[in-house]
């Protein structure tokens, strides 16, 4: 395994990644692109583009929100420093912390806004859950998919064709884009990288028939699965929807993004700490996020949120790489018990099972088998064991060392 030189990320991640003749990945490299801006130019542009799509009879923009942090800045400079009239659009998983429901709930109060918000029913979520996590190792994928679709769905629905995003997940992370390249939303981003190249057809009984994975059929239907049904390319065209992201226009960093919102709106953090990350302020809209959906990734990649966040606080300046490799050792490879045993019983499924699942998306780059455990490389140097290999063979059992 190869870690960046000046952050913590390994070459094998969920956001792919390249390196300089450095060691230092091409994350750093576009993040330290960031004081050679000229922010005050970019807001300018933002104003004018935004005027552009003013109304008088109608919304100005959609703003898809899940009530955090950045759902609050976005929210805060479209309505509060520029005046347009919002309409806030939410995909709601069912699964939010209790502060990050009142945090959701109160943004249509603290900025006086239309506020959509899609739930769909429990046993149809329980059962995305299940078949997420068994047919690619990610039982998050239906709040993938309900974020990156509903808002589209709105926007087509009430005529709204200006979309604003925050930062460019996959750019912010990895380095996909640079800040000179303005990418907006497309639905092959949303498609092949957001989610991972599944679409809601996929959960159909139809669809996993048709994939050679009947034992996973949940009866899952079409029209179970309206909310996750990207709207035609005709219907785009129509509406001329567009989907900007604010953090090519506006300096994007979430520890002020928090301080700002905690400060103006009374913002809350999680009240309780997460067992996968020392961060407070993110990822309240879904309780199992930090938890099991980040310990998958930890099975698939060898790495969590505590490679994730200490990356970006490296980058802000809020953290040295010598306390981002002490927060990637606390964290990253806890199996989270709260959170699991929650899950479990949410979805129905047995802990045994869940670990045999689990070890059938080890991404044999990463992971080998050493005596019945399985090793990897780490961050700070040396190799370590990171539990037993369980009774189910891996999909890539040929790829892996005996």
């Amino acid at each position: 395994m190869r870690y960046c030189s000046k952050c913590v990320y390994p070459d094998v991640s969920a956001a792919p990644l390249t390196f300089d003749d450095d060691g230092v990945c091409s994350g750093c490299q576009v993040d330290a692109a960031k004081p050679t801006i000229d922010w005050p130019r970019r807001w300018e542009l933002f104003k004018e583009l935004t005027g552009e799509y003013r109304s008088s009879s109608n919304y100005d923009i959609v703003i898809p929100v899940s009530g955090g942090k950045d759902s609050y800045f976005q929210t805060h400079v479209a309505v509060k420093e520029l005046g347009l009239k919002a309409l806030l659009v939410t995909y709601h998983g069912n699964n939010y912390l209790p502060e990050g429901e009142d945090n959701l709930y109160r943004m249509r109060e603290v900025f006086d806004c239309d506020h959509v918000i899609v739930r769909p029913g429990v046993e149809v979520l329980q059962k995305m859950n299940r078949v997420g996590f068994k047919l690619q190792g990610d039982m998050n994928w239906h709040g993938h998919c309900g974020i990156f679709t509903v808002p589209i769905q709105v926007a087509i629905r009430y005529k709204v064709p200006l979309i604003l995003w925050g930062e460019h997940g996959f750019m912010d992370l990895g380095g996909m884009y640079s800040f000179n390249d303005f990418v907006e939303f497309t639905a092959k981003f949303r498609l092949e990288h957001a989610l991972r190249g599944f679409d809601w057809h996929d959960f159909t009984d139809e669809g996993l028939d048709k994939a050679g994975h009947p034992e996973m059929k949940e009866g899952l239907r079409p029209k179970d699965l309206l909310w996750a049904q990207y709207p035609s390319d005709d219907e785009i065209i129509d509406s001329g929807a567009r989907g900007i992201y604010l953090s090519f226009y506006r300096h994007w960093e979430a520890n002020e993004h928090t301080k700002l919102v905690m400060e103006k709106y009374d913002w809350k953090p999680a009240q309780q700490p997460f067992e996968r990350t020392y961060r407070m302020m993110s990822n309240l809209d879904d309780m199992h996020e930090n938890g099991i959906h980040d310990y998958l990734k930890f099975i698939k990649f060898g790495y969590g949120r505590g490679s994730d966040h200490s990356c970006k606080d490296i980058r802000s300046g809020k953290m040295t790489r010598d306390q981002g490799l002490e927060m990637v050792r606390k964290y990253d490879h806890v199996k989270p018990r709260r959170d699991l045993d929650r899950w479990l019983k949410y979805v129905g499924i047995s802990e045994e099972e869940f670990d045999m699942v689990c070890d059938t998306f080890r991404d044999p780059r990463v992971w080998s088998i050493e005596g019945g455990q399985w090793v990897k490389d780490n961050v700070w140097g040396g190799r370590s064991a990171y539990g037993p290999v369980h009774g189910r063979p891996p999909r890539f059992a040929h790829s892996f060392a005996a």
